[in-house]
């Protein structure tokens, strides 16, 4: 099959040990981060497959019009808004999705709290400068810990705060609060209550249309001046603009950024990266060898099962593949 895979930014994806499946296909990588609709439709007009990484390219059905041999679109992980799945199958496309792992997103969430809260960042960069112990960092250990969104990611993360002796306050779905209290952890009374007893906010919501710009200002004015908010799951959860005037306004005092509403966000001049009192990185949640090795192998073996006439992990199972 001729394959195409976009938005391979650190030119990793032909090192990967799971790449040796696509051994016989045509396959063709682009590594830079290409939107325009144009410059998509001459990339992939020849493609039979893609091979998505996560949201990094909106499938349209504008762009499918534009993609007549196009028969898959192999997604690492699962789908989502970036996808117009109802065009794919009345275009023929079949959509074949993994599935993820909380490993690596929780483990960042972690440590962007503790470089946050010791302020290690700004320490390490003075050290370079010949300057010594500049700043006065906190520990974890007697904060507590908001959640919001009690899924996989979340209890690994609370179980990590369990560890630490940091106490855990969880918001979500009365399922989540249920089962956070069954594991020993306490519900917030309420959502007011959860924004304002916090002093570290951790977001581990999916991004759908009911949780999208779910987090507004009123939210974020309820936290304490030193209260860190911690967002490894999509810049969206806040309605555009919330966090920067927030921050800006001293409520919460503090950031730990993984996700923003433009990616990739390259602009130094960016006011969020900007600010003293954000610590960013370039949503790396996922962007971890054992995750690519799992993502990106589920979904070359996606491929490899079309290729030979057994299609696999179809999101639309209904659909009739091209000739």
């Amino acid at each position: 099959m001729r394959i195409v895979i976009p938005d391979d930014y650190q030119h990793v994806i032909h090192t990967l040990s799971c790449f040796e499946q696509l051994r016989g296909h045509d396959v063709t990588i682009y590594h830079d981060a290409a939107a325009d609709p144009d410059t998509l439709a001459a990339r992939f007009a020849d493609a039979e497959a893609l091979v998505l990484t996560r949201e990094r390219t909106a499938i349209t059905a504008a762009l499918l019009d534009r993609l007549p041999r196009l028969r898959l679109i192999s997604q690492t992980g699962k789908i989502a808004a970036h996808l117009d799945l109802a065009a794919c199958t009345a275009r023929g496309v079949a959509v074949a999705e993994g599935t993820g792992s909380p490993v690596a997103p929780a483990e960042l969430a972690w440590a962007l709290m503790l470089n946050a809260r010791r302020e290690l960042p700004a320490a390490i960069e003075a050290m370079k400068h010949g300057r010594w112990q500049v700043n006065l960092g906190r520990a974890l250990h007697g904060q507590t810990l908001g959640i919001w969104g009690y899924g996989k990611i979340g209890r690994r993360v609370a179980r990590y705060a369990q560890a630490f002796e940091v106490p855990v306050l969880v918001w979500g779905s009365e399922t989540s609060r249920r089962a956070a209290e069954a594991d020993g952890h306490r519900a917030a009374a309420s959502r007011a209550a959860f924004f304002a007893e916090a002093d570290i906010v951790s977001l581990h919501l999916r991004l759908t249309e009911g949780t999208r710009h779910l987090i507004g200002p009123a939210d974020l004015a309820l936290m304490k001046p030193d209260t860190l908010l911690v967002n490894v799951s999509r810049a969206e959860l806040l309605q555009p603009g919330a966090l920067l005037a927030a921050l800006q306004a001293g409520r919460p005092g503090f950031a730990a950024l993984d996700v923003y509403e433009q990616e990739p966000l390259v602009d130094p001049a960016d006011p969020l990266l900007q600010l003293p009192n954000v610590l960013c990185t370039p949503h790396l949640g996922y962007v971890e060898r054992g995750s690519y090795e799992l993502y990106f192998g589920q979904a070359f073996d996606n491929v490899v099962a079309f290729a030979a006439g057994r299609p696999q992990q179809l999101a639309n199972p209904g659909v009739l593949a091209r000739p």
